[in-house]
């Protein structure tokens, strides 16, 4: 063993076998929680935000994002024969399927959005199924290129937020977007490795932080808005109108969905 393995294995404090007390996973359950919860909320409050959904509807999707990111996290945490991992991988959605999101509630709407989301989820149980076969075919240098286009179709969606400013504060959302990428791009770029694990979330309140002092804020509204309870509205359900719009949107779903189950294999694999 190297001087690097062996210092690496002096680091671990448990065995994947092992049980730490309960405050100590309880605090790392929160710091994952803590680091995990922006993801969950901006990314279904960008897609309905674009799509021009209405506050109920966003309402229910980052209520469903949050129950089933969490219902997904415990069951990976657990092993019941061929459900969970066994291991503390943090669930949630995908910044990939922002764009195609984004077109099924233009196209549909929140049914057909629902309807694909369903039938795309069977990507990933056919994977689980053949899992060797399917590690031979998408090889790392497949699925990292991939991962690096896939950005390229988010980002007209994310800047086309900045033109939703008021007029009154029209510099304020690109010198706000600009801080905040330059805190989360400085952190990631010059810190240690722990600290850029929250790069994300500290650029995030200092985004927010410069936003409020530039008048991006409502804080009336967030001043009513109730902290606790269920969505506004009733649950806008699935559709069953397997029409063109389903049919020409199906694809993509499935392509991106399949990729979101190599990236999380990928993840188990590194934790092992």
């Amino acid at each position: 063993m190297s001087s690097r393995d062996a210092q690496s294995a002096s680091s671990v404090q448990y065995e994947p076998g092992e049980h730490p007390p309960a405050l100590v996973s309880l605090g790392s359950g929160l710091q994952l929680v803590v680091l995990g919860i922006t993801s969950i909320i901006f990314i279904p409050t960008i897609i309905i935000r674009a799509s021009g959904g209405t506050e109920a509807y966003l309402s229910w999707a980052v209520f469903g994002a949050v129950a089933v990111s969490g219902i997904c996290t415990a069951l990976q945490a657990v092993r019941l024969s061929r459900v969970g991992a066994g291991y503390l991988l943090f669930m949630g959605p995908a910044g990939a399927f922002i764009g195609v999101c984004v077109s099924a509630l233009v196209e549909g709407g929140p049914a057909l959005l629902a309807t694909l989301v369903v039938a795309s989820s069977l990507v990933p149980i056919v994977i689980s199924m053949r899992l060797a076969l399917f590690r031979r075919l998408l090889t790392p240098t497949i699925v990292g290129t991939v991962n690096m286009l896939i950005p390229a179709t988010v980002l007209p969606v994310v800047f086309s937020r900045l033109a939703d400013a008021p007029q009154d504060a029209a510099l304020s959302a690109p010198l706000t977007a600009v801080a905040t990428g330059l805190v989360i791009g400085g952190i990631s770029l010059t810190a240690g490795a722990t600290l850029r694990l929250w790069a994300p979330l500290i650029g995030v309140i200092a985004g927010s932080v410069i936003g409020g002092s530039l008048g991006l804020y409502d804080f009336d509204l967030i001043t009513r808005a109730p902290w606790f309870g269920l969505p506004l509205g009733s649950w806008p359900g699935i559709g069953f109108d397997l029409g063109p719009a389903f049919v020409g949107l199906l694809p993509a779903f499935a392509f991106v969905a399949l990729i979101g189950a190599i990236q999380t294999i990928t993840g188990a694999v590194a934790i092992q």
